[in-house]
């Protein structure tokens, strides 16, 4: 069975099903595992990488407020590798190539490959992910999802100890603000915090700078959707000049962090319950070991 996965959390489910010997294509984003950096690349962006952050997001508002694609599917490939399984999603027009693209690109395919459609909006909707790729080939998913479920059961407990939550703010984005969204809230809350700006289940929405002032936060997490720490750090320049940022009590204890967004909390793969570890022990470093991606985790010196 050949399988071709339209986006990267995709590809982390494929790989952890122990399915990557059938991955015959992967997206322009796909990076982790390293087994799959080889495999032909069958979508490309029209954003470039390279923008300012301000930048992409101009660009972005305009695209999905037309009929223009951010993402573009190369069918010639995708008919020569001969899909019997298409991993895609519709929970993000910004994510990966759009289900209206998918579906033309459906009707010009040899054969008829079937089509899982993900759209995990919590860390119940990735197991439900998880056990739809593993149904597409005829496999059970139980022991992937029960060893995933006891880790973060086990983050759960040792937030139960805690005597202070302190307030959190996640930033998807800096240039503008962005809160956190669907399943990183949630990811707060087990961890131990409170977010008072990004909700359980819903999309990140643009933020004021009031808003954050106003919440007085006691961590600040930023992982920028799709980029790694020193990019994320281009824009924190930007952010540490406004009004307000250094009386900030996270900015006050030092307790401002930058990770990958990359690889960590915005891909809604395997990799969202070491996000959940990794965040568990920069909010409560007291309850919760230092794990191996713990590392990954820059800590921003005030100034």
């Amino acid at each position: 069975m050949r399988i071709v996965s339209l986006l990267p959390s995709a590809t982390e489910i494929v790989c952890v099903l122990g399915l990557g010997d059938r991955l015959v294509g992967v997206t322009h984003e796909c990076d982790y595992p390293q087994s799959v950096q080889s495999l032909p690349r069958v979508t490309r962006t029209v954003i470039p990488v390279d923008a300012a952050s301000c930048e992409i997001d101009r660009l972005v508002s305009e695209q999905l407020n037309t009929t223009k694609a951010l993402y573009q599917l190369d069918l010639p490939l995708l008919k020569e590798l001969r899909p019997d399984v298409i991993v895609t999603q519709s929970l993000c027009d910004v994510c990966a190539v759009s289900p209206n693209e998918v579906q033309m690109a459906l009707a010009q395919l040899p054969g008829t490959p079937r089509v899982v459609n993900l759209e995990p909006q919590s860390l119940d909707g990735l197991f439900e992910a998880i056990r739809q790729v593993a149904s597409a080939v005829g496999l059970s998913a139980d022991d992937t999802i029960r060893h995933l479920r006891r880790r973060v059961e086990a983050v759960a407990m040792r937030s139960a100890g805690v005597s202070k939550r302190p307030r959190v703010t996640f930033l998807e984005w800096l240039d503008p603000l962005f809160s956190s969204g669907h399943w990183n809230p949630e990811l707060v809350r087990i961890a131990g915090g409170i977010e008072g700006l990004g909700k359980e289940g819903q999309p990140s929405r643009r933020l004021r700078w009031d808003e954050v002032l106003a919440w007085q936060p006691e961590v600040v997490v930023m992982a920028c959707c799709g980029f790694t720490i020193e990019r994320t750090c281009q824009d924190l320049a930007g952010t540490q000049a406004i009004a307000g940022w250094q009386e900030l009590p996270a900015v006050r204890s030092g307790r401002v962090y930058v990770a990958d967004g990359s690889h960590y909390f915005n891909r809604p793969g395997p990799r969202l319950i070491e996000s959940l570890e990794l965040l568990a022990h920069a909010i409560h470093p007291d309850h919760h070991p230092l794990t191996d991606s713990a590392s990954t985790l820059h800590r921003v010196v005030a100034g």
